[in-house]
């Protein structure tokens, strides 16, 4: 039996490393494989999210997308180096699972922790009906993309701490949980008129950020969402099909 035993721990690692290392569905890659100068920020695989907690589907934080999206993202990030600027990736393939998830949480209402710092000045409950979540989504097929831009080079943000009380997703960039990125007038997933791409109110600099993004993305066949400064997707490459594969 002792000597059987390095065996068997054998057999278990190659059957686990197999499985890891599925591949994915035809058509599919991982964006580190066709640039990995584009920064990565998976939000949705870390508790720095609305929900609070990593969601289902998620097993690690990379960027999986249709082929010629990722193609087309690569175009982009060429363009936008040329000004000493890089995309950033806060998600990008999504797991339905995971867009269940974020529908049970919108219905909750007693779900924790409290993440009212991404709904500011909206009752949860309303946020399904008011269109800021949706049962069905872009990104579980592949074609749609979260991202912004950060200074090529720039320092990496402090790290998120769970514990900490930051201000709402629409107030001072100094008051909202840290990101490296450019001050777009809003943090990712805030769930705002603010966060409009077009919206009223903001600065100079963050209307002339969020146009040089949208700029650069429509050049290469991304359609921006008028709501969310940050959703962009890729008609060309539709599948027309939703997924459930997990983020590997």
């Amino acid at each position: 039996m002792r000597a059987a035993r390095p065996a068997l721990a054998v057999a278990l690692a190659l059957v686990t490393g197999a499985a890891a290392a599925q591949p994915l569905p035809a058509g599919f890659v991982h964006l580190r494989d066709v640039d990995p100068t584009i920064a990565q920020d998976m939000r949705y695989a870390t508790a720095n999210n609305f929900t609070g907690h990593s969601l289902p589907g998620y097993d690690a934080g990379a960027c999986i997308l249709q082929r010629a999206a990722a193609l087309a993202l690569k175009r982009a990030q060429a363009d936008l180096a040329k000004e000493n600027l890089s995309l950033k990736v806060y998600d990008c393939y999504r797991p339905t699972r995971a867009v269940a998830a974020m529908a049970r949480w919108a219905a909750d209402p007693h779900a924790t922790p409290d993440t009212r710092r991404f709904y500011p000045g909206l009752r949860k409950g309303r946020l399904f009906a008011l269109g800021y979540i949706a049962s069905h989504s872009a990104h579980s097929r592949g074609v749609a993309v979260d991202l912004t831009l950060v200074p090529q080079g720039a320092q990496h943000a402090a790290a998120f701490d769970a514990s900490a009380r930051y201000g709402s997703c629409a107030g001072p960039a100094s008051e909202r949980a840290p990101d490296d990125s450019l001050d777009m007038g809003t943090s990712f997933d805030c769930f705002s008129t603010k966060s409009y791409t077009r919206a009223g109110g903001l600065t100079v600099e963050q209307r002339q950020r969020r146009d040089r993004l949208v700029r650069a993305m429509a050049r290469h066949g991304f359609v921006n969402y008028k709501r969310e400064w940050w959703h962009f997707s890729y008609p060309a490459a539709d599948p027309r099909r939703e997924y459930d594969f997990p983020v590997r």
